[in-house]
């Protein structure tokens, strides 16, 4: 047994994609080594910034128990949670966000942008309200969860992939059940395709690739929750689970145990290296929970969506907002469509 998961790990070895950036969080003591970072002191896998006004253990905290079991490649797991002082700079929205830092090609060519994500009944998020999950400033391509501003009714259990503001993939978001993401963007194609599993499978294709408007300038992909207001509807503590986030080229490792990780199969009892396989979306792959929907119409226009990012030192995205917004300047850094 040792002598055949020897052999897988070579394999897996020589397969192995590229990793572009590392977000596991595998070298972080604690949450507060996110306070190293500023703009005059860019250190760390991360940018610390959009989140309230506290101390940044009321709104990003560290531990073994908030990870995937699944994901050996990570130490420890991230609870990102919003909170009654979870405004960033004025606005109304509640953000907690973490961005990558990093001058890696992660806005080149075709990449895979890897997460997990969990909810729990405690500070379960809202679902009254829209959470935009792990999203581009130009929202070309996201998750989100919860009341879908402009929805018929008051409420929504599901957690869902889109791309351009159309939902391609859904399903019910069941409380301790891990969703393992790949986000596949082709920024030379403007395509994007979306992998998933929960627990400890395989990441599958769930959807195979559409057309989207792949902007990014490689500083711009947030991995945490933007919440959109609500009248009627009070602010209570949420939080969500993150884990294995990590960014890589070449051949997308399907195994939840990431990249050097070691995945046990609790059906079994046994042990694998991680597994990576050469990709292709020309198939399209189904799942039993989730529904798709038709790709959204493409227009030649790209606008920034309200609430989305138009514009700072070294943005490359749009520039213009959507009908109804106007792009409003924060900062040297960020400028946002209100």
């Amino acid at each position: 047994m040792l002598k055949a998961l020897s052999i897988l790990a070579s394999v897996g070895s020589a397969l192995a994609g590229t990793i572009l950036w590392d977000g596991r969080m595998n070298d972080f003591t604690s949450s507060a080594d996110l306070d190293k970072w500023s703009w005059s002191n860019q250190v760390g896998p991360y940018q610390y910034y959009i989140h309230g006004s506290g101390a940044v253990t009321d709104y990003v905290n560290l531990s073994p128990s908030y990870k995937n079991p699944a994901d050996g490649g990570s130490t420890q797991g991230a609870k990102i949670s919003l909170t009654s002082t979870a405004y960033w700079n004025g606005q109304t929205m509640r953000r907690t966000e973490l961005i990558p830092q990093t001058t890696a090609a992660i806005n080149s060519g075709k990449v895979y942008y890897h997460f997990s994500i969990m909810r729990s009944d405690t500070n379960a998020p809202s679902l009254n309200r829209e959470h935009q999950i792990c999203f581009f400033e130009s929202h070309f391509t996201e998750l989100k969860s919860g009341w879908i501003s402009g929805a018929a009714g008051t409420s929504d259990p599901a957690l869902r992939w889109e791309v351009g503001g159309t939902s391609q993939w859904d399903v019910v978001w069941e409380a301790g059940v891990w969703h393992n993401v790949a986000y596949e963007i082709d920024f030379s194609a403007n395509t994007v395709a979306f992998w998933h599993s929960t627990g400890s499978a395989a990441l599958t294709l769930a959807h195979a690739a559409v057309s989207g408007s792949t902007s990014s300038n490689g500083a711009d992909w947030h991995l945490g929750v933007l919440e959109l207001p609500r009248d009627g509807y009070a602010d209570s503590n949420e939080d969500f689970y993150f884990s294995g986030v990590y960014i890589e080229s070449g051949t997308l490792t399907t195994s939840v145990a990431g990249p050097g990780g070691v995945v046990t199969n609790p059906s079994s009892g046994g042990s694998s290296s991680a597994v990576v396989v050469p990709t292709s979306t020309s198939a399209a792959a189904t799942s039993a929970a989730a529904t798709t929907s038709a790709p959204p119409t493409q227009t030649n226009v790209v606008t920034a969506p309200k609430y989305g990012q138009c514009g700072g030192n070294g943005w490359t995205g749009a520039t213009v907002c959507v009908a109804g917004s106007t792009c409003k300047v924060t900062n040297e850094w960020y400028s946002q469509c209100l």
